[in-house]
Order: C-alpha cells, then sequence, then structure tokens
C-alpha cells in the first residue's frame, strides 16, 4: 500500500483500494466530460500513489459532490466523500489547481456557524470581495433580491445551541 493510498484512505474512512475500474463512477459523472482526470483514474493515481497528480487535478475542483459515483459503485466506496478528502489536502498544502470552490465552502460553512443558516447576501459579497470581483454578476443578485429570492438580511435561528454543537463535534474530528 503506497503513503498516499494509505492517508487518503484513512482520512476519507473509504476502501479505495477495493476499486477494480469498473469505470462506473465515470459513466454516471454528469461532469466527467470537463474533467482532465476521470474519477476512476483519479482513483487509480490513488492506488499508485500519484500524489502530485491527483492532488493538482482539476477534475477534483469540476466534482458536484451529487454522489453519483458513489451510488454507482458496486464496492460502496463513497467516491464523492474521497474527492471532497482531497480537496481539504490539496488546500491545506496549497497545490489546488482551483481553490474557489474550497474557499467558497469555507465562507459558506461560516456564515451558517455564525447565523445559524446561510446567510445568501453576507457570503457572497464575502466571496466577491475575497476575489475582488465586485460588479460580476450584480445585475442577477439585485434581480434576486428583487424577486424575493435573497434576503438583504440575515436569518437567524432562535436556538443556535444544536449548530454549535455541530461544528465543535467536527472541529474535534
Amino acid at each position: 500500500m503506497t503513503n498516499f493510498l494509505k492517508e487518503i484512505t484513512v482520512r476519507s474512512r473509504e476502501q479505495i483500494s477495493a476499486c477494480f475500474q469498473c469505470y462506473r463512477c465515470t459513466n454516471g459523472c454528469p461532469v466527467a466530460e470537463r474533467m482532465d482526470i476521470y474519477p476512476h483514474r483519479i482513483m487509480r493515481y490513488i492506488q499508485l500513489g500519484e500524489r502530485e497528480k491527483v492532488l493538482s487535478s482539476k477534475g477534483l475542483w469540476e466534482c458536484l459532490m451529487c454522489n453519483t459515483c458513489s451510488i454507482r459503485c458496486p464496492n460502496d466506496i463513497d467516491v464523492a466523500r474521497v474527492f471532497e478528502t482531497l480537496r481539504k489536502v490539496a488546500s491545506e498544502e496549497g497545490v489546488t489547481a482551483d481553490d474557489r470552490i474550497w474557499g467558497f465552502d469555507r465562507l459558506f460553512l461560516e456564515s451558517i456557524r455564525h447565523h445559524g443558516r446561510l446567510y445568501e447576501l453576507g457570503t457572497i459579497l464575502n466571496y466577491k470581495l475575497q476575489k475582488k470581483e465586485f460588479f460580476k454578476d450584480a445585475k442577477m443578485g439585485i434581480t434576486m433580491m428583487l424577486k424575493g429570492r435573497m434576503g438583504i438580511l440575515p436569518h437567524r435561528v432562535k436556538d443556535k445551541r444544536h449548530i454549535k454543537e455541530v461544528f465543535e463535534r467536527i472541529k474535534r474530528r
């Protein structure tokens, strides 16, 4: 077992070595054609210990986390969880092909931790400030607010203790 395979197996809690390249994950993936490395190949490269190739793959960031790959896997490997783990490792090591998605994920979770639910406008504005894309999509945002699809102020949960407990459990992991 390669060190990379062992690391990702431990961190994802998935038996990656059980993948026998049936292609079902790739065949079911709605965005596989946009990936530089298909899902089944990423699984194989993990098995082979191709750390740099996997972590720098744009395919990790194209993944929609729709779980189609995981549902289709005959060996019950949660491929989406493996991809999520790979994103975390890539982000931690600063070798991400595209850190925008992970950056947005962090803002999304921070909004939930702070407000108890997603504060769309605040999350989007924080994201736009980080990326210095101030007016990109502004027209769509204004239209969403006028149609009542996105509020100006955050909605707060009355009892945020449960939310706080969830985040504390995750942090302990």
